[in-house]
């Protein structure tokens, strides 16, 4: 929940992804690079990339409202 913000609401929806214990230090090199990488591609363009790749259907009205 952010302090700054009077502005409040339940998320409608989820999505969760797994990661194998092969691809552990890729995932750690994203993570720590997710600040530089968001400059280059938001977040909401990855997620929908990551839906389209691994062939999840979605309803674009229900992702991120």
């Amino acid at each position: 929940m952010n302090e700054n913000s009077s502005r409040f609401a339940w998320q409608e929806g989820y999505g969760a992804f797994s990661v194998s214990q092969s691809q552990r230090a890729r995932v750690i090199r994203y993570i720590d690079g997710q600040a530089e990488h968001h400059k280059k591609w938001t977040f909401e363009d990855e997620f929908i990339s990551l839906l389209a790749h691994y062939g999840i259907a979605y309803d674009p009205k229900y992702v991120f409202g």
